[in-house]
């Protein structure tokens, strides 16, 4: 799909709240998956809310989760081929803490992703191998094809669902506090402060071969 095409908002996907931040083209809700690391996994089990923090990956319109295959999610999702396991992904990233001169007007500058879908655990091996190539790649590009690929045995220990990117929506903040306007005169700061993730020198493992330079995608970073 091209990256100027759109999801189609649905009744899941409008916040009943700021409307006006809200986004759903390819490219910025793209963007924001692209940018994370982590999302958080939602789905009901025996009546519940479950959410669980994990890895994943996109592949174009295709968000791809990793588990194990212990892991109750994907247990679920393969047990369930038919409809499938329904669930809510989400992807936060926080960009800024937004000081007001009233404590009501506290926010955070943010940028999100919820997907509303049907998840399905991944059989084929040929999808299975490009998959997690794409979650290995997703943490540092380039590394995937700069390491050992999974053998048989890690290949079936290994569990991945599949989440088509259909019921999408992003949702931003940016900007300064929105103070009412007889606050203005107080005597408080008000303001951001900027939040970015900040990556340090790579240590180098303790059994690392002497003098194996760092790839130049870890330098770059």
């Amino acid at each position: 799909m091209a990256e100027s095409a759109s999801y189609v908002p649905t009744d899941r996907t409008v916040p009943t709240r700021s409307r006006d931040r809200a986004a759903y083209d390819h490219e910025t809700v793209h963007a924001i998956l692209d940018a994370g690391y982590v999302c958080h996994l939602g789905f009901v089990r025996d009546g519940a809310p479950v959410v669980l923090p994990t890895l994943y990956g996109r592949v174009e319109d295709r968000l791809y989760v990793h588990g194990s295959t212990g892991s109750r999610p994907l247990r679920m999702a393969g047990a369930a081929k038919d409809p499938g396991l329904p669930v809510c992904v989400t992807v936060t990233h926080v960009d800024g803490l937004v000081l007001a001169r009233s404590a009501f007007h506290h926010s955070i500058n943010y940028r999100s992703v919820v997907v509303h879908g049907v998840a399905y655990e991944v059989i084929d091996e040929a999808e299975k191998r490009a998959a997690l190539d794409a979650l290995v790649d997703h943490v540092l590009p380039g590394r995937a094809a700069d390491s050992r690929p999974a053998n048989a045995k890690e290949l079936a220990a290994t569990a991945l669902i599949r989440l088509d990117l259909r019921e999408v929506s992003a949702k931003t903040r940016t900007g300064g506090p929105n103070d009412e306007p007889e606050d203005l005169s107080l005597p408080y700061w008000s303001g951001v402060l900027p939040v970015s993730p900040v990556y340090g020198t790579p240590i180098p493992a303790d059994d690392l071969a002497p003098g194996l330079p760092a790839p130049a995608y870890l330098a770059a970073r």
